[in-house]
């Protein structure tokens, strides 16, 4: 990789960093205020959004804070801006989401991801701001989208992974009905603190068991472990060169008052004495496109791109991963220019180990799946 591209494949918003949930695990800094995105801030990057839509497929991802908490009227108008050949997607805890709701996700054919962590008893992080369980709330709101028949995406945080617990979050995935899931295992990152190290032969053992119960019934898109078999495919057909990007996707994420940070969304409403605060411009004053086009004179982005050559000249698994992610190398080590992170650990390196594991236990051609 030369460095980062100019052209990125998705964007990033903040409708409003609020946050009716008040998750243990959760890294945002600001999800007790309501600090909303204005129609402006949307009208900016639209100007740059449109043009890169132009070329192919490209998304705005609405994050948050709870993106729903913004309310309808507000989410309609920052969407307006945007031309027809935007893909839009929303992340969301699920609580809110009603009748009204899936007629606004029908009318802007917008791709719905929610949160859950799987059975009720694995959702105790899960909370709201008063600290009560929010499972039923969160399960009142998938049974809507159920109801509507709209599709949906889920992605689960895992805070132990170890034996057992895959087999029992695949078999529920199955059951809630959704066509993508993603697995997470908790990161240190933002204001989440808590270290995650964890024994090596569990999480290689937890992934492992993914991919065993994934390929008993493979209903579910499961995202980490797709990508996995892909990648070991493509080493064995000696082709695995061309599918990391030359360039690395800029993801930038464009808070509630147009900033922008780069590489990491975990990084936004942050800073520090060294780096400043993270971002590397605004689109109230500058176009996003021409943010990207400098993204370099950032001062921490140099320092990340150093780190990223050090992992491609010292890492057995660069060719998988690409470099570990710059939030989790600075939150958990304080710099961006180091390797090897829990998280690389955890995700990368236990999760490839995993699906060998899994390949040397059944016929090689699981690999191929």
């Amino acid at each position: 990789m030369s460095g980062i591209s100019p052209d990125p494949t998705y964007v990033v918003m903040q409708p409003t960093t609020l946050c009716n949930l008040d998750c243990a695990y959760c890294y945002l800094p600001f999800r007790a205020a309501d600090k909303r995105m204005p129609v402006e801030v949307a009208q900016a990057v639209a100007a740059s959004v449109d043009g890169w839509a132009r070329g192919g497929r490209f998304s705005v991802v609405w994050h948050g804070g709870e993106p729903l908490a913004s309310g309808r009227e507000h989410l309609t108008a920052l969407l307006e801006p945007f031309g027809a050949g935007v893909e839009h997607h929303v992340q969301t805890n699920a609580t809110l989401i009603d009748d009204a709701w899936c007629d606004f996700f029908e009318t802007h054919d917008m791709r719905v991801s929610v949160s859950v962590d799987g059975p009720e008893a694995r959702n105790g992080e899960r909370v709201t701001r008063g600290g009560k369980p929010a499972y039923d709330r969160i399960m009142r709101g998938i049974e809507t989208l159920r109801r509507r028949g709209i599709p949906f995406s889920a992605l689960c945080v895992v805070g132990d992974p170890r034996p057992g617990a895959a087999t029992e979050l695949y078999d529920y995935f199955l059951e809630l009905g959704c066509d993508v899931l993603g697995i997470n295992v908790e990161e240190q990152e933002g204001v989440n603190t808590r270290a995650n190290g964890h024994a090596a032969a569990d999480v290689t053992a937890f992934w492992a068991e993914l991919v065993t119960a994934w390929r008993a019934d493979p209903r579910i898109h499961l995202r980490e472990v797709e990508w996995s078999l892909r990648y070991v495919a493509a080493v064995l057909d000696g082709t695995a060169d061309d599918l990391l990007p030359r360039r690395l996707d800029p993801i930038p994420t464009v808070a509630h008052d147009g900033s922008v940070v780069l590489l990491s969304p975990e990084l936004a409403g942050f800073s520090d004495p060294r780096y400043g605060d993270f971002t590397s411009g605004n689109v109230l004053t500058t176009p996003l496109a021409e943010i990207l086009a400098g993204a370099t004179a950032t001062p921490w982005i140099g320092e990340f791109l150093q780190g990223v050559e050090s992992c491609r000249t010292t890492c057995p698994y660069f060719g998988f991963c690409g470099g570990a992610h710059a939030a989790n190398r600075y939150f958990e080590q304080g710099r961006f220019d180091t390797t090897e992170t829990d998280h690389c650990r955890n995700s990368k390196i236990r999760l490839l180990e995993g699906v060998l594991d899994h390949a040397r236990d059944h016929e090689p051609s699981a690999v191929r799946c």
